[in-house]
């Protein structure tokens, strides 16, 4: 049985009763969750060495790295790397996203090498292997790509985000409206692309069943993929993004009938007085099920700083109730993203995810700020540097500068906690609050 099916039953699984202890929380409330379909965990029964974790309601918010192989760029050995870097800086989940080199054995090293739940995007390999073999990706099949997302559900993959609310009503809002940016979405794209050549429904839509079958089977985690998400400030919240919303809302709904879980991505570029909104729109169309958001980006302009423009967006989205963040990496827009690009994307999505789980009261985020704010009230420079997020630059820039006495080179002899502590004569060691 899927964890879905086992927690309706009553039964608390090991899974559970694990992401329970991460968490800190009652492995009932796990159960609870899980059974409802506000909280999934990721876990293929054939990914052997998964640490699991939970995503959703109640839950600290989660956060995912994105790696892969482009057609230009990458290699089994660059991709290891950016794991080792992704789980160095904590990310709790990892997404391939590889569309050159051999797609299928990448995969399978970084499984192999995984203990995070690892997602994939199956439509990229079966639209580049559809060029391979048949000369363009209109060319393929529904059976290549059923029979891709069995093999990858074989291989132990815990998530797969499918693109199954672009339609050929969706395609029609897109078309009637227009967008200034049309589909930014590469599985978005792969798809329409077929469904007008082939005159032909999704078949991701269409045979919406069968995949349910695999997913059950190995119990793979569905994120419904925003094809028709928003690749601009100006196409936010349109039609198109909307109408794919509804018809996923109604897929949420025969997974969990099916015993499988689910969960529901959301937009890319949303200003920042519609991410509420959007974040309120999903859990009450979807009814709670767990929202994966890229970013959101709240501006256009940021090349090269987009892991800033989607913390921003990340943080008012978390804060207001969406479960998963995607990071995004300062490549974004202009280049496949390096190991230092998936560092600087994990910490911008972790600040985003840690600054909403202080507003969600999740259990243990408020202490942490209290800790770091003690270490700061005593000038305890190492504790400051054990509690920041990247204490090897933590340790790096304070000392960059040599100084005289406790305080830092920023204000030196003039540190107003030192001032104040001088006057009012108080012994800063022995501030613990």
């Amino acid at each position: 049985m899927t964890q879905l099916e086992l927690a309706r039953k009553g039964n608390i699984s090991p899974l559970m009763k694990q992401v329970a202890e991460k968490e800190e929380l009652e492995a009932e409330l796990i159960r609870q969750g899980v059974a409802q379909g506000t909280i999934v965990i990721p876990a293929n029964i054939r990914h052997g060495n998964l640490d699991p974790c939970g995503i959703g309601k109640g839950l600290c918010t989660k956060v995912n790295a994105n790696i892969g192989t482009s057609s230009d760029y990458g290699t089994i050995d660059t991709e290891l790397e950016k794991l080792r870097v992704a789980m160095e800086y904590k990310a709790d989940t990892v997404m391939d996203l590889s569309t050159g080199g051999d797609i299928a054995a990448i995969r399978r090293s970084l499984i192999t090498s995984c203990p995070l739940p690892l997602g994939t995007v199956p439509i990229y390999q079966v639209g580049i292997e559809a060029i391979e073999r048949r000369g363009a990706i209109v060319n393929m099949t529904a059976e290549d790509l059923f029979a891709t997302i069995e093999q990858q559900a074989e291989d132990g993959v815990d998530f797969m985000t499918v693109h199954c609310g672009v339609t050929q009503r969706a395609l029609a809002q897109l078309r009637s409206q227009g967008r200034l940016t049309n589909v930014v979405s590469r599985g978005g794209a792969f798809l329409i692309g077929w469904m007008l050549h082939q005159q032909q429904e999704n078949p991701l839509y269409e045979q919406y069943d069968r995949l349910l079958e695999i997913a059950r089977r190995y119990d793979v985690t569905l994120s419904l993929g925003d094809g028709m998400r928003p690749g601009s400030l100006a196409d936010a919240t349109d039609r198109s993004q909307i109408e794919e919303l509804l018809t996923i809302a109604e897929l949420v709904e025969r997974a969990w009938s099916a015993g499988v879980q689910v969960m529901v991505e959301g937009p890319g570029h949303v200003p920042l007085d519609q991410i509420t909104a959007n974040v309120q729109l999903e859990k009450r169309l979807c009814r709670g099920a767990p929202f994966y958001v890229l970013g959101p980006l709240v501006t256009d302009i940021a090349a090269g700083y987009d892991h800033i423009a989607a913390a921003i967006g990340g943080a008012i989205a978390a804060a207001a109730g969406a479960d998963f963040l995607c990071y995004v990496t300062p490549s974004e827009h202009l280049s496949l993203p390096d190991a230092e690009d998936v560092k600087e994307g994990v910490i911008g999505a972790r600040i985003a995810a840690h600054a909403a789980d202080i507003v969600k009261g999740a259990k243990g985020a408020a202490d942490w700020d209290s800790k770091m704010s003690i270490a700061r009230r005593n000038l305890d420079w190492e504790e400051q540097i054990k509690l920041s997020l990247d204490p090897a630059k933590a340790h790096q820039v304070h000392t960059r500068f040599a100084t005289k006495g406790a305080t830092c080179s920023m204000c030196g002899p003039y540190c107003a906690l030192a001032l104040v502590d001088k006057y009012l004569g108080i012994s800063a060691a022995k501030c613990d609050l």
